[in-house]
C-alpha cells in the first residue's frame, strides 16, 4: 500500500515522502492519526503542485537544519551515572538523557529526532540526531562513572583480601571407576 506521510516518521520516511507500507500499518495507524494518506493518482499530482510551490521553504529548512547540524560538531556528550564494581550501570543511559545533556550546553535537540540503543555500561558510544531528510550529526556520547571513589575503595578492598585456599578433592571409587569406563570407551573408538 502507497501511502504519501504527513510528518516525519523515523525509520519510515519523511514529509511528502511516498513510502509502501503493510496494508494494515497504513488503515489502522497512518491513516486515523492523519500521519498519511492514501497515494492515488490526484494526491500525488497535489503533492507534486505543492513541492514545486515550497521548493524554497524545503531550501530553507534544510539550510536552518544545516545550521543546528553545525552546532553539533565537535560537540561530545559527557554522561556521569552510578556504575556497579563491575561497569555496568544502575538504570540506564537513552535518548531522554543525551537531550538533556545537549541541552545543558545550549544545545535544544528534540529527543524524538534521537537515535540510539539504550546504554548499560561505561564506554564511548554513538547516537545518530536527525534534523532533516539528508542532515544528520553523529554525536560521541562518554558514559563515566560518576561514584569513582566508591568504585576504587571496592576493588582495593578486593585486592587486599586474601583468597581462600581451597582444599584439593580426593578421588573417590565413583570417580576412579568414572575415569575407567571413559577410557574404555574412547580406546573401543
Amino acid at each position: 500500500m502507497k501511502i504519501i506521510l504527513k510528518e516525519d516518521i523515523i525509520g519510515l520516511g519523511y514529509k511528502n515522502e511516498i513510502v509502501d507500507v503493510k496494508p494494515g500499518y497504513g488503515r489502522n495507524y497512518l491513516i486515523p492519526q492523519k500521519k498519511g494518506v492514501i497515494a492515488s493518482p490526484s494526491a500525488i499530482k497535489q503533492l507534486e503542485e505543492n513541492m514545486r510551490q515550497q521548493a524554497h521553504k524545503i531550501e530553507a529548512q534544510k539550510a536552518a537544519a544545516q545550521k543546528r547540524a553545525d552546532q553539533l560538531e565537535g560537540v561530545v556528550v559527557e554522561v556521569a551515572a552510578k556504575v556497579s564494581t563491575t561497569g555496568v550501570l544502575y538504570g540506564s543511559v537513552n535518548k531522554n538523557t543525551v537531550a538533556e545533556e545537549l541541552a545543558k550546553k545550549g544545545i535544544e535537540v528534540d529527543r524524538k529526532i534521537i537515535t540510539m540503543h539504550d546504554i548499560k555500561s561505561v564506554g564511548e558510544y554513538e547516537a545518530t540526531i536527525h534534523f532533516y531528510k539528508d542532515v544528520e550529526v553523529k554525536v560521541p556520547v562518554k558514559v563515566v562513572a560518576e561514584n569513582k571513589e566508591e568504585l576504587a575503595a571496592a576493588a582495593a578492598a578486593v585486592e587486599e583480601k586474601p583468597a581462600e585456599e581451597v582444599a584439593p578433592v580426593e578421588e573417590t571409587q565413583e570417580m576412579i571407576d568414572e575415569k575407567e569406563v571413559l577410557e574404555d570407551i574412547a580406546s573401543a573408538e
